[in-house]
């Protein structure tokens, strides 16, 4: 029996499908992520590629849309356990060129900019109550890492009941076994998984 098996047989992997209204995540897609010698590698390159595209989308359709940045202060004094796993992180400052968006994906005005120091775009953030003044009851989740602050951020989505697609050729990790297996795990239990061609298809029609 393949592992698809076992979840069908379980009951997993329905789809939550779109709702009324879309809103579009892009999770730290920062320089520092886009880097090789920092924390990038992987297929991080060919996701913002792709974001660029659907990005160019969603403001053509005037969907809210929300950008987000890893930041951390100059003399440390918000660390935290996250940053004891991976203190690297700790170059991820206000001023940072590692912690700036990244040219091809820079926001413009009336779009969000949520500055975190979790992986989850949620924890400890505005962003559930922007998406609720703005109607929303979909979000579309892209960035980076897959395995790391995307996944973090789905499930605080799905939690806090929001309509959640994982855009797949928009999302990238540093290596791609835990982003496949990650894409897998939150298909059957937190998200829908669609690509950015399906997403785009669907909301112009809608």
């Amino acid at each position: 029996m393949s592992d698809q098996d076992v979840y069908a047989k379980q009951g997993f992997g329905n789809s939550s499908g779109f709702g009324r209204s879309v809103a579009l995540v892009m999770v730290d897609f920062v320089n520092g992520f886009n880097d090789p010698n920092l924390f990038g590698g992987g297929n991080i390159g060919e996701a913002i590629a792709a974001t660029q595209k659907l990005l160019a989308f969603a403001r053509r359709q005037r969907l809210p849309i929300a950008h987000t940045r890893v930041v951390y202060a100059e003399d440390g004094s918000d660390a935290g356990v996250f940053r004891l796993k991976a203190p690297s992180l700790s170059v991820l400052t206000e001023t940072a060129h590692a912690s700036q968006i990244v040219p091809e994906l820079t926001p413009e005005p009336g779009e969000l900019i949520i500055r975190k120091t979790q992986p989850s775009a949620f924890f400890d953030t505005p962003l559930t109550h922007w998406l609720i003044s703005k109607g929303v009851d979909t979000l579309l989740v892209t960035g980076c890492t897959t395995s790391g602050c995307v996944r973090a951020t789905v499930v605080d989505s799905m939690s806090s009941n929001f309509r959640t697609i994982v855009v797949t050729d928009c999302v990238g990790d540093r290596a791609m076994a835990p982003h496949e297996a990650n894409l897998f795990d939150m298909g059957q239990k937190y998200a829908d998984l669609l690509t950015s061609e399906q997403v785009m298809a669907h909301l112009a029609k809608a």
